[in-house]
């Protein structure tokens, strides 16, 4: 069968271009021993895919050059050469940005469509959902009557850190987004006590308006002005997670850090940056708590969809820009 797949071919400076990458048609390859091929249904690209584009050492290698980049994806199996699993059943797995994957079931988890739609496992039952739980509840140390601000907060991850928090017994939640129509979103479907429009004004003074009483807790997904904002904010032992910095993905230059650090002496606050891939372990936990939320209507997802594998690299460049609500996705 003939395979489309996206190729990265030179590395981008700065926002990356159309001409960086290349839509390629392949042959797929039967699966050997242990490994299926599987129709993808769902591609997810997200924020953290801009960092793997450059050269720069970092906490995961970067895509090669001419081949085919990865990312989460689920789909149904066509052909199995591996046990316990058969044709016709769905994965969850990381073989993303190609129609059709050949794939180790090492790397392959299943999952029901009956229980929930596939896209959800990309998402809010997924790999940004468990993003959230951990960021919130084990590297910000969240507990009950805490203020939490969470930046990019109609986003995927960012969007359920705050109604996590609202769940978990927060007593204030505030969030910016990047337009009028997602703020309202923030305050009147995801529950958020106030929120604001960065485009609007200084971030320092609106979450001042916003929360007078300081925050306790920062999400931080947009780092830059936010960040320092938040800092400025941060409330005695406030607790910051790094989570992402989309502001500063496509800088070519150097970005300043934040000019008031010397307050967290004051506060005698913490930044802790932390990546999902360490805490794993609270999956089954995340998947039973959150799964539970979902299923009763308490915790509520967007999804901004795009269509076709030649629509991926867009989506990507969206998602960067912030036209997405919630998870960004590709429907094949």
């Amino acid at each position: 069968m003939i395979n489309r797949e996206w190729h990265l071919l030179s590395r981008p400076v700065g926002w990356p271009k159309p001409e960086d990458f290349a839509l390629v048609e392949t042959e797929t390859r039967a699966p050997a021993e242990g490994q299926v091929l599987v129709r993808n249904k769902y591609l997810s690209v997200d924020p953290y895919m801009r960092g793997r584009m450059s050269a720069a050492k970092s906490y995961t290698a970067p895509f090669e050059l001419g081949k085919v980049m990865q990312g989460g994806a689920v789909g149904e199996i066509v052909e199995s050469n591996a046990e316990g699993f058969a044709v016709g059943d769905h994965v969850l797995h990381f073989g993303g940005w190609r129609e059709y994957a050949t794939i180790d079931v090492k790397g392959a988890v299943k999952v029901d469509p009956d229980l929930a739609p596939l896209s959800t496992y990309l998402g809010v039952l997924g790999m940004t959902g468990l993003t959230a739980y951990a960021g919130l509840l084990r590297t910000a140390s969240f507990k009950e009557g805490d203020s939490v601000f969470v930046s990019g907060a109609a986003g995927a991850v960012g969007s359920q850190v705050g109604q996590i928090a609202k769940l978990k017994g927060a007593s204030r939640v505030i969030g910016s987004a990047g337009s009028d129509e997602k703020v309202k979103l923030l305050v009147e479907e995801y529950g958020f006590d106030a929120a604001f429009n960065y485009k609007n004004g200084p971030v320092g003074k609106q979450l001042r308006e916003a929360a007078p009483d300081g925050v306790d807790v920062y999400f931080d997904n947009v780092g830059g002005d936010h960040l320092e904002a938040a800092i400025g904010s941060l409330n005695e032992r406030g607790r910051i997670a790094i989570c992402g910095m989309i502001s500063v993905y496509n800088n070519t230059e150097p970005t300043p850090g934040p000019k008031n650090l010397g307050r967290l002496i004051q506060t005698r606050g913490r930044i802790e940056g932390f990546l999902v891939g360490d805490h794993y372990d609270l999956q089954s936990q995340f998947v039973q708590e959150v799964g539970a939320w979902v299923a009763s209507g308490e915790l509520k997802y967007r999804e901004t969809v795009v269509e076709g594998i030649e629509n991926n690299l867009e989506a990507f460049l969206g998602q960067l820009r912030g036209d997405n609500t919630g998870k960004m996705i590709v429907k094949l």
